[in-house]
């Protein structure tokens, strides 16, 4: 008479229980005592459990054990016991799940925000979170920065971050002291408006530069500290001639009395382009000044940290030792743009343009 088993279906993807393991050491034990033509095969022995045959195998070298009959002769058989043993070992040391499972639309636009968008990690979350696929699998600034750091995701490394952490030590060289203008106005006598950041009006400006032998264009980038809305114009060389031309197309082209209100302090290093103060501060077509120039102290560059920060994006589309003058004004522009459109985490995931609107919004 022939036996007829119960076929089981399971879960695609589920590891054995313990019970499933123990009927399979039973199954085991008993076709060990049968003649070998009589005993189940591993397909067989598959299809009566409801798994598949490559389960079957893989379970019985887990649990694999040497045991001996009553003739003292060595039988192959199989410990449900050892094998959870192994399965619980295996299983504590393989670490969580990742969060982003198999969300791979998800994977790919994190991929396109930071290698493409040169996007930062907080950046990429704050452009995606009202995306389908981050809300379906919503994860935070830290778990992808754990996932770059550990080369989960397919095309992404820590080279593609804004910020690598360069170790490596800066090399100064010797410079020229300049003579100090003792009427112009330092950083210590700046409003307390451009200090504590509450008002629009107060900008940083400073000059991005080529590299050495790259020719003489450079760029000037003006930065206002409360909304970090960026300016960025491209100079034919690094001269207070140069700064001063700028300076005035701009007053020319949106008014003096606008100008005034725009621009109410600048705050500058000690460069050569910026030392003559009182023609920064000369209005080109009004007999009031069109601004206050105010200086850092000598060597104190974090004393200009928005202006040093945004110079650090700028770097990502123009990288040092590059010459400034293959740039188009078509491309400088679409690179203000990136960067006043950017969301940054001390505006709460705000951008530059959407600060301004709400604070023009409150003044009117």
């Amino acid at each position: 008479m022939s036996q007829v088993y119960c076929i089981r279906t399971r879960i695609k993807g589920k590891h054995l229980r313990f019970e499933e393991r123990e009927e399979l050491e039973a199954i085991v034990t008993k076709n060990n005592y049968l003649p070998k033509k009589s005993r189940l095969s591993h397909r067989e022995i598959a299809e009566r459990m409801g798994v598949s045959p490559a389960t079957i195998s893989r379970e019985l070298r887990r649990g694999k054990v040497i045991l001996r009959d009553c003739q003292w002769r060595e039988v192959v058989s199989y410990s449900a016991l050892k094998a959870q043993e192994d399965y619980d070992e295996k299983a504590s040391a393989k670490g969580a799940h990742l969060k982003i499972g198999k969300n791979y639309e998800l994977a790919e636009k994190i991929e396109n925000c930071i290698i493409n968008g040169k996007f930062s990690p907080y950046a990429t979350i704050e452009k995606l979170k009202d995306d389908p696929d981050y809300q379906r699998t919503p994860i935070s600034k830290r778990t992808l920065y754990n996932y770059i750091d550990r080369e989960l995701l397919l095309n992404v490394t820590k080279k593609d971050l804004p910020r690598k952490g360069k170790s490596s030590k800066r090399k100064y060289t010797r410079v020229t002291r300049r003579i100090r203008d003792v009427d112009a106005k330092r950083i210590d006598e700046r409003p307390q408006e451009a200090n504590d950041r509450s008002e629009l009006g107060h900008w940083e400006m400073d000059c991005v530069e080529p590299g050495r032998g790259k020719g003489r264009a450079c760029l000037l980038v003006l930065v206002e500290r409360l909304s970090r809305k960026t300016l960025i114009f491209k100079l034919r060389s690094q001269t207070q001639k140069e700064v001063l031309k700028r300076l005035d197309q701009l007053e020319k082209k949106i008014g003096a009395k606008r100008f005034r209100k725009m621009f109410k302090t600048i705050t500058v290093d000690n460069g050569s382009e910026f030392l003559d103060w009182r023609k920064l501060e000369r209005s080109c077509i009004s007999s009031k000044a069109r601004t206050r120039i105010y200086y850092c102290h000598p060597y104190h560059s974090w004393e200009r940290g928005t202006n040093e920060q945004i110079n650090g994006h700028i770097r990502r589309f123009i990288p040092k030792g590059c010459s400034i003058a293959k740039y188009s004004t078509k491309a400088i522009l679409k690179i203000q743009e990136w960067l006043n459109d950017y969301p940054r985490k001390v505006l709460e995931g705000k951008c530059a343009n959407e600060v301004v609107k709400e604070e023009l919004r409150k003044c009117s």
